[in-house]
């Protein structure tokens, strides 16, 4: 197996498996994983709860489907299930994001936090949606574009889970460590697809002159 090929694996492999991460808030009972940070009257409030559950399982959904949009040859030799794949994840994303924008001022850690988790709802909500307006108007590179921006977003919840756990050894502190990975967790995402893209467009134009 090409290294490409080993990394795209492992990349699916991250994203499935993050993917059904949700369910097993509906198997265990009471407090789980970031449900441990928040305080008691959070947990009782409806409204929180309602997003919080929309957030995580329309992610979950989204990150599931996404990466195989990125497979070259599945897009090619299955045009109609690309499109559905296109639509599930559009869908999945705009509802998680604003789902996502309101519980983010919820963050724990202060203030940091929440503005870190917020804009990045804003980024996944536009890239999202501005992705879709540009298929429908027939801009198929702006679309691809936004749309590998979109899913690094979209890839924070595998990032978060990677980067978390490992501050918090450093650190030796929970608050501290999601502090940073509020940021952590997206931001150098959209550094590496900002590349990915460069590079799409440098083997555009070489084909180009050929």
């Amino acid at each position: 197996m090409s290294t490409k090929k080993l990394t795209f694996f492992i990349f699916a492999i991250m994203c499935c498996a993050i993917g059904t991460y949700p369910i097993i808030y509906l198997i265990l009972d009471g407090k789980f994983g970031l449900l441990n940070t928040k305080t008691d009257d959070l947990l009782a409030n409806n409204i929180w709860n309602i997003t919080f559950y929309i957030h995580i399982f329309l992610g979950g959904i989204a990150l599931l489907v996404g990466w195989l949009q990125f497979n070259k040859k599945f897009r090619e030799k299955n045009i109609k299930a690309h499109r559905t794949i296109g639509k599930i994840y559009t869908v999945m994303c705009l509802f998680s994001g604003l789902a996502a924008s309101y519980i983010a001022t919820h963050a724990t850690g202060g203030l940091g936090p929440k503005i870190g988790f917020q804009l990045m709802a804003i980024f996944w909500f536009s890239t999202t949606l501005f992705g879709f307006l540009a298929i429908k108007k027939g801009n198929v590179k702006l679309h691809q574009e936004l749309f590998i921006y979109s899913y690094a977003v979209c890839f924070s919840a595998v990032t978060l889970r990677i980067w978390l756990p490992l501050l918090t050894s450093i650190f030796q502190d929970f608050i501290t460590a999601y502090r940073i990975v509020a940021w952590l967790s997206w931001i150098p995402n959209l550094i590496i697809a900002y590349f990915i893209i460069q590079r799409n467009r440098q083997l555009t134009s070489s084909l180009k002159t050929i």
